[in-house]
């Protein structure tokens, strides 16, 4: 298969073209259980209980493990449905509010609408008003199937969007589980802003004179780790971010970003499955990585090709001045 190609196929089928160990870092968001209907024959998400639906899903990323190489990494956003509801835990459906879309977003939304044949859902299976814990019982399937569950990470969202619910609280994150194929694996450290007190006691070891001369610590009053900063934590606060095209379940740009730059070495292969509107795609070329995608709804895929023109064209600026 082409590098830097979105492929309109069945994952499981494309998946299958590729060959084993060829593919540096997985990321991708499935479609969530039972929640919309896309309108595309094969489709994943509508099967009636949420054991079909995990195992169809596992059945997908057995492949997705084939064909990473042994050092590779997978990154699977996933969300979750209430029992009865035909909602997801964000509280949306497609009949009333769009993922991706701020609460205030209303013109947005009634572009989704207007742009795309998606249809009611049918209600789902499990108790009524019940998270069915499809995010747990996903990752806990993989880790029976040979994965292994380096992190779980919490996307909160602090423009979430609002939930006309009064006897619950209102979700405001998402679930990223990052898996890898074997115990030794490529990962580059990521690293955030320390948050420090002027009397922090490891501060204050530096005034001792502990560290002096290690170069491990500075003596600044709010910034003391000379290396940039701290190990990067699990939770993640990244505002949702419509687009203007209309496509109703990306996820931001931001949140791809960590993952591409922790989990693939430049110049590697990223692999999405469920490609949607081509965010992976983008950050990867962005990042000096490549991509292959695959994505079943032909449209998706044009409004994924006129987000990737920018970062195509600079690419070939680039290689003109090699």
């Amino acid at each position: 298969m082409e590098l830097n190609k979105i492929y309109n196929i069945d994952c499981l089928e494309g998946l299958k073209q590729l060959e084993d160990n060829s593919i540096d870092c997985c990321i991708t968001s499935p479609p969530y259980w039972a929640l919309r209907d896309y309108g595309v024959e094969g489709q994943l998400g509508l099967e009636p209980t949420f054991q079909e639906y995990i195992n169809k899903v596992c059945n997908i990323f057995d492949e997705v493990k084939r064909v990473l190489k042994k050092d590779g990494t997978c990154w699977v956003n996933i969300g979750d449905t209430y029992g009865g509801s035909g909602k997801g835990a964000m509280g949306y459906s497609d009949k009333s509010t769009l993922q991706g879309y701020s609460g205030e977003n209303t013109k947005g939304r009634r572009m989704a609408k207007e742009s795309w044949n998606f249809k009611k859902a049918p209600k789902v299976n499990g108790e009524p008003k019940s998270l069915c814990q499809i995010p747990s019982r996903f990752a806990i399937e993989m880790c029976g199937r040979g994965w292994i569950l380096r992190n779980e990470i919490i996307w909160y969202k602090p423009n979430c969007m609002p939930s006309s619910v009064k006897d619950r609280f209102t979700v405001d994150f998402e679930k990223i589980f990052f898996f890898t194929k074997n115990k030794k694996y490529y990962f580059e450290q990521q690293l955030e802003p320390y948050v420090s007190e002027e009397n922090h006691k490891l501060r204050n070891r530096v005034k001792e004179g502990k560290y002096q001369n290690t170069k491990q610590f500075s003596d600044s009053e709010r910034d003391f780790y000379s290396n940039g900063g701290r190990n990067k934590r699990c939770v993640w606060t990244i505002n949702t971010k419509p687009l203007k095209e209309a496509h109703f379940a990306t996820y931001p740009e931001d949140l791809i970003k960590p993952c591409i730059l922790a989990g693939c070495p430049e110049k590697g292969i990223v692999l999405d499955p469920f490609m949607g509107a081509g965010t992976t795609a983008k950050v990867a070329l962005d990042n000096n990585r490549s991509y292959i995608g695959f994505e079943l709804n032909n449209d998706y895929i044009k409004i994924a090709e006129d987000r990737l023109k920018d970062s195509k064209d600079n690419i070939k600026q680039d290689l003109l001045f090699e």
